[in-house]
């Protein structure tokens, strides 16, 4: 195992035979990662966010990826259990030019370093990640894998081009819970420590915004969650605007997935590829229509794959905090966070808009930096989707306006 300190030397080894040298940090077993989910070995992306690495670290979007961050210094503020996404990471490693060993913030409880070893994840620090940056750009995103410098390179690629990538994978199950929760429940669900006071952190940023207090026991709206690897941030912004959840495993049944009559269902994000999610994609065509539904990220291309639509991988994907977006029916410009390696077709949209179920399709927002579409309604059919994260806790949080626009929509059931 890796020691503490400095870490040892090492390597990032991609698929089409480029090697960047490091060092690692955090803990990787000596030799080279065996299976499709060791940490160490994945498809290795860029994320353009200049903060918030600590909700990047525990999105679990991310299962399956190496993120390689072109903010320069990581660490800098350490890690605490409030702005976790998730219990743990899910993703594969890290790619950073500098780790920071001592952080400066009053709020860390821990040092990156430290979560890293913890957690068994490895990071590859001092890399020039300007030059991987570009290279990705160019080529795509690529598999690779993070090995010790006592690996031999020829046996790296090797087992890098081995790795099956995401594309017809279902990761979702890796990372979503397998029991689906009994009721619909007001108020917060917290997994950090007991003796903080969650609600005083404001509308999920520390130490400002508008301050939700709990649902009152018996009212709000009944949200079903689909969980396909749901970020907290996703909760949180529901309970705090007095909605009732019920968090489900997304390999529900449609009649399991309506039971206790809720008002709305969100379909969460989550990774890998969306197309191989066939048991949910026919769940929810199933539900189409017999209540609303809102999509985020996965979500999104899930719901459009269950009207018909079809999905494609993209070159590098969208990761970051600072993507801009195009309302079409306002032309106001969002600043997001995005986490995709996968969009939808928009061509075959607009084709599923001619069928029964989807007539009155209509495309909501796009990227302004590539064109990707990102968010379409069915209004008879009461169907939203964003592409995006409209609760982005490490920020921005110009889209949260989209979980008081869907609450509102479904209407007329308070006080049940």
């Amino acid at each position: 195992m890796t020691e503490p300190g400095r870490g040892v030397p090492g390597y990032l080894m991609l698929e089409d035979g480029r090697r960047l040298d490091g060092v690692i940090h955090g803990a990787l077993p000596e030799g080279l990662p065996a299976g499709n989910t060791d940490p160490g070995i994945g498809e290795v992306v860029f994320q353009t966010g200049m903060s918030g690495y600590q909700e990047v670290l525990t999105d679990p979007s991310y299962r399956g990826q190496i993120v390689t961050f072109t903010s320069p210094h990581l660490g800098n503020t350490g890690m605490n259990r409030s702005d976790d996404e998730a219990p743990a990471p899910a993703l594969a490693g890290v790619v950073t030019r500098s780790l920071t060993r001592t952080p400066s913030s009053w709020r860390s409880e821990e040092t990156l370093p430290d979560y890293l070893r913890r957690h068994h994840l490895p990071c590859l620090s001092e890399v020039d990640t300007r030059a991987l940056t570009r290279h990705l750009r160019e080529a795509g995103a690529l598999r690779g894998a993070i090995v010790p410098g006592t690996v031999d390179p020829e046996v790296a690629l090797a087992r890098v081009r081995a790795f099956p990538g995401l594309a017809g994978r279902d990761l979702v199950q890796e990372v979503a819970p397998k029991t689906s929760g009994e009721s619909f429940e007001a108020g917060p669900v917290w997994s950090g420590p007991a003796d903080r006071d969650f609600w005083a952190f404001g509308d999920e940023f520390p130490f400002g915004g508008r301050q939700w207090p709990p649902a009152l026991p018996g009212t709000g709206k009944r949200v079903a969650v689909v969980h396909c690897g749901m970020k907290e941030g996703i909760d949180a912004c529901l309970r705090r605007r007095g909605a009732r959840v019920r968090v489900v495993a997304p390999g529900i049944s449609s009649e399991d997935l309506l039971a206790g009559d809720p008002d709305g269902v969100l379909v969460s994000n989550g990774p890998g590829d969306p197309g191989a999610l066939d048991g949910l994609i026919r769940t929810l065509r199933a539900v189409v229509g017999r209540v609303p539904i809102q999509g985020i990220c996965l979500g999104h291309q899930v719901l459009a794959l269950a009207l018909g639509a079809k999905t494609f991988k993209m070159k590098f994907g969208h990761h970051g905090i600072n993507h801009p977006v195009r309302d079409l029916r306002t032309r106001a410009v969002l600043v997001t966070s995005q986490n995709h390696g996968f969009a939808v077709d928009p061509d075959t949209l607009r084709a599923a808009a001619g069928g029964d179920r989807a007539a009155d399709l209509v495309p909501t927002h796009e990227s302004l930096n590539d064109g990707v579409l990102e968010g379409f309604e069915v209004p008879e059919l009461h169907v939203r989707a964003v592409q995006f994260h409209p609760e982005a806790r490490g920020g921005p949080h110009d889209a949260r306006v989209l979980f008081d626009a869907f609450l509102a929509e479904l209407g007329g059931r308070d006080g049940r």
